[in-house]
């Protein structure tokens, strides 16, 4: 390891990034001496201009993967070389407005039904019944489910935050079932274990997301789900049964409700309204 790699790993741990960000970040510097074949250290500002560029044109880099990009060679190049480069400042990854895919409670249950392995299946419905994140979710341990309190304790949520999720009294049921298949110690949704020894790791996630997509097509569901379209399902059916909205942003983890307000868009109780809504209005114009 180089010296300026040691040390912008230091920087991200000072920083107070997460483990998983911290991965993420050093990934991006990574690609960039793979693509130009050189240490980060000898590029010079005009070759990470055109590799910004080759991002955005070329490859078509989703906004969020361009703002990753920028984010960690900013930090690599600014606080660890201690290089001031105007490239680093002037460029900003266009916004993008996408509403997420979201699924009807009929959906949910027709998709989740076509997951057959029990694991896979239990872990998609925790995740939809709490509205976590993948992660979140693959990564629940055994001591965070209060059945007395009927709550999960999330730890490590994006940007490194706790929060407590309501826990449904069937969901709680359905995992404590589960929990006696395997009765590992520590993990609610352990790895397949090895010459006879339970896993020290939980299950991964690509397995996770490759049984949602293998039920995808079963149930001939024809938007593009993913297994975060779950969370965004549950924020949206939440706000249809009347939830407060504050409610719903501190179950996510949004640090502004700003974000959540986004599901009130996404609501078949907002699209009946405004539709009748709509209908008076040509009704009284053609009238």
């Amino acid at each position: 390891m180089t010296p300026a790699r040691q040390r912008f790993i230091e920087d991200l741990q000072l920083r107070g990034l997460s483990a998983r960000t911290q991965e993420s970040y050093v990934r991006v510097a990574r690609q960039l001496a793979e693509h130009y074949g050189k240490s980060p250290e000898v590029i010079s500002e005009e070759e990470l201009r055109q590799y910004l560029l080759y991002l955005k044109n070329e490859k078509h880099a989703a906004r969020n993967t361009c703002t990753l990009a920028l984010c960690s060679l900013k930090l690599f190049y600014q606080q660890t070389l201690k290089r001031e480069w105007p490239t680093l400042d002037f460029v900003r990854p266009a916004r993008e407005k996408k509403l997420p895919v979201v699924l009807s409670v009929a959906e949910v249950r027709r998709l989740l039904s076509c997951v057959h392995q029990p694991r896979y299946r239990m872990c998609l419905s925790a995740i939809y019944a709490c509205g976590l994140r993948l992660q979140e979710g693959v990564h629940l341990q055994v001591g965070d489910i209060d059945g007395e309190r009927h709550l999960v304790h999330v730890r490590h949520g994006k940007g490194n935050k706790d929060r407590y999720v309501a826990l449904p009294q069937r969901l709680l049921e359905q995992l404590r079932a589960y929990w006696r298949t395997h009765r590992h110690p520590t993990w609610l949704f352990p790895g397949a274990p090895r010459a006879g020894q339970l896993s020290p790791a939980p299950m991964c996630e690509s397995g996770v997301q490759r049984a949602l997509q293998a039920a995808r097509r079963e149930s001939g569901l024809t938007k593009p789900a993913t297994v975060h379209t779950l969370r965004h399902s549950y924020a949206t059916h939440l706000l249809e049964a009347g939830v407060n909205l504050r409610v719903i942003q501190a179950y996510l983890g949004h640090a502004s409700p700003t974000t959540t307000a986004l599901y009130t868009h996404l609501t078949q109780k907002t699209e009946a309204y405004m539709v009748e809504t709509i209908d008076r209005v040509l009704e009284a114009l053609w009238a």
